[in-house]
């Protein structure tokens, strides 16, 4: 039987707002968007049909806001609701509201969503289904003691892992037995705190498995089919960062023989819909249930590309009431896809997320580029740090790779640090190229400063960035007009260092000179537009992406984004506060709140103790002394919201003891 949908509300914000939105439109339904008070310009909320306003900025007032979004679908006469990912899209009390409100949940049914969202009854399960899993601990009894007993009948090293839980939060590999009590009790706090539930599981843990993911789909007429395999082994803390289909690990006999496992997995819960069953598989090739995903997945571009089929299309189709399009043996794979994940994070400055203006936003040519970004749109802490996902397909895994490096150097977002260079120097490595890809690959391969590119600006890009300031500010055309050459002093500040140096103009060239380390430059500029530049120096031309804003420039020459301040006209004094680690100052990295304030005031510290944590983008955040002394607090307390900057504390300096 055929349900009849015309409008479709997308609860979700984003990337994924906007890319099932597109799907929608092209099938012929009308969408409404939902936004927060720090989402009402956003590109999700343009590209809908009808916007309505659904809470305040923080996420637990808006997109987790179960009664604001079903009162967001009755007042526009929607007929169904699709969750994306994250959010509520694994929320059974969302998918019941929704049926409560006569809406059609664009999912599972919530029986379904119940069942796998526990990683306990999920296992107890697939281990009843037939389904392979990792041997382990899975039982009702959650004392400690109990815990401790299986776990040493399971043998070390264990994965403790929160049941309810996802995203690595309330997981914890044990080697040693002796840490596992201690071990226990932090994961059983951070399982409760992050989702509410305290109940784990013990796993045996597999050492650098792979981590290959199946993608399933079911209809209401009972046909189930997977749509082959993704390997999503690159994470970082158990995020993934660059997935790939199909895995360069994975045979045509073990593709079936996991399919197979996955389709009994989806069967065994009443599946319907999109949804990929999780496994992990060892250097023997045997694999093991991890958990099953009842939503769409962030990374399902890649199977689109290999397989041809719009999966947003298919989630529309089943949530009418029609059967899947194609068999299992109407499905083949070709090619290969990669995608990464743009995100909003300094690998220089250990991942920390990053907030502020984007300046300039451009994206590759002839590349999918999955995104909810805008020119001038402000990245705020509020939510997942995760801004894009640039994604190619190719005939081969090389190629692939080779087409997404260059796809990620022509996409341009200037104003907030991401991983870019970072995602390009992992696809450019020799152990991505030769398929030296396992769960550990990060910690293997890539967890060097040369991975995570250059900290500082080279000389070389300071001298452009002084021709560049030079174009746009006080240095105007006519004073270079005069017959004697002229040397104009520049100070640029970036990451807390400040450079002197000097700009002349001569013979249609600039010369730029620094004063501290008397290195000089010869630069010609060949051409530019307000967002590139094409730059000569050592007989080369070399284009730059950059956007200035006042005495701001934000810029790109292939090794980093920075930030350079343009600051001739301030004091020479250093400025305190623009480094808070480096500076006596304990200050908030970011937009958050307060978690804990860990010292008491006039308490002694330590260079490196943690005298507050912040919460911020989802993620806690240590702020730590840099130097020894007494601790003075603000009047902030934990639970209070702080700005970029503010100081969280003062590190004062230990009076020297009065000679008797």
């Amino acid at each position: 039987m055929t349900t009849l949908i015309r409008k479709i509300v997308v609860a979700n914000r984003g990337e994924i707002a906007c890319r099932i939105i597109r799907t929608a439109h092209e099938q012929g339904f009308f969408t409404v968007a939902l936004y927060s008070d720090a989402d009402a310009n956003a590109l999700h909320v343009r590209q809908a049909d009808e916007a309505v306003r659904i809470g305040a900025a923080d996420a637990a007032s808006s997109y987790l806001n179960i009664d604001s979004i079903i009162r967001a679908a009755k007042l526009t006469n929607a007929d169904a609701v699709h969750p994306g990912y994250g959010f509520l899209s694994e929320n059974a009390d969302f998918a019941n509201a929704c049926e409560a409100a006569n809406l059609i949940f664009i999912g599972p049914s919530a029986s379904a969503i119940e069942l796998m969202g526990s990683k306990r009854l999920s296992k107890l399960a697939m281990i009843k289904a037939g389904v392979p899993c990792v041997p382990g601990y899975q039982g009702a009894e959650q004392s400690n003691a109990t815990l401790l007993q299986k776990a040493n009948e399971i043998g070390f090293p264990i994965m403790v892992k929160a049941s309810a839980g996802g995203g690595g939060k309330g997981m914890r590999l044990v080697h040693d037995a002796a840490d596992l009590a201690s071990q226990i009790t932090m994961a059983r706090s951070e399982a409760l705190n992050a989702f509410g539930s305290d109940e784990l599981i013990l796993e045996r843990a597999l050492i650098s498995p792979r981590h290959i993911e199946i993608q399933v789909f079911a209809d209401n007429k009972g046909n189930t089919i997977y749509l082959g395999e993704r390997d999503c082994s690159i994470q970082r803390r158990h995020q993934k960062v660059i997935e790939e289909a199909p895995s360069p690990f994975i045979d045509t006999e073990l593709r079936k023989r996991m399919g197979d496992a996955a389709v009994n997995a989806a069967k065994a819960c009443g599946y319907r819909g999109a949804g990929t069953v999780e496994f992990l598989v060892d250097e023997d090739r045997q694999f093991y249930f991890l958990e099953m995903n009842t939503r769409l997945q962030v990374e399902h571009p890649v199977t689109e590309m290999v397989t041809g089929i719009d999966l947003v299309a298919w989630q529309l189709s089943v949530a009418c009431g029609e059967p899947l399009p194609l068999s299992q043996n109407d499905i083949t794979i070709t090619g290969h896809a990669i995608e990464a994940r743009l995100y909003a994070e300094d690998p220089r400055e250990d991942f920390m997320p990053q907030t502020g203006n984007v300046h300039c936003w451009r994206e590759a040519d002839n590349t999918r580029t999955d995104h909810g970004i805008y020119t001038n749109q402000k990245v705020s802490t509020h939510y997942d740090p995760m801004l894009a996902k640039v994604i190619v397909w190719a005939e081969n895994r090389n190629t692939a790779a080779r087409k997404l490096s260059r796809a990620l150097y022509q996409t341009q977002l200037l104003g907030v640090n991401t991983n870019k260079h970072f995602l390009q120097n992992i696809l450019t490595s020799t152990a991505f190229l030769s398929s030296e890809v396992t769960t550990d690959f990060i910690s293997k391969y890539a967890d060097t400063d040369e991975m995570r590119g250059a900290s500082s600006p080279s000389f070389a890009l300071l001298a452009i960035a002084t021709i560049l300031f030079s174009t746009q500010h006080e240095i105007r055309a006519e004073k270079w007009e005069n017959t004697t050459p002229l040397d104009y002093p520049i100070k640029l500040l970036c990451d807390g260092e400040t450079t002197l140096l000097t700009v002349t103009h001569q013979s249609g060239q600039f010369v730029v000179r620094c004063k501290q380390t008397k290195q000089q430059a010869t630069i010609y500029l060949v051409s530019q537009t307000p967002n590139t530049a094409v730059i000569g120096f050592d007989n080369r031309r070399h284009l730059i992406s950059y956007a200035i804003k006042q005495n701001s420039l934000f810029i790109d020459d292939g090794s980093g984004h920075f930030h350079i301040e343009q600051v001739t006209h301030q004091p020479t004094q250093p400025l305190l506060g623009d480094d808070p680690q480096q500076c006596t100052d304990i200050c908030a990295v970011m937009d958050g709140v307060i978690v804990a304030l860990m010292l008491e005031n006039g308490a002694d510290v330590k260079a490196g103790d943690t005298v507050a944590i912040m919460e911020a983008m989802k993620m806690e955040h240590p702020l730590k002394a840099k130097t020894s002394g007494l601790v003075s607090l603000s009047t902030l307390r934990a639970g209070d919201q702080v700005k970029s900057k503010q100081v969280i504390a003062t590190i004062l300096p230990n009076k020297e003891p009065s000679d008797a």
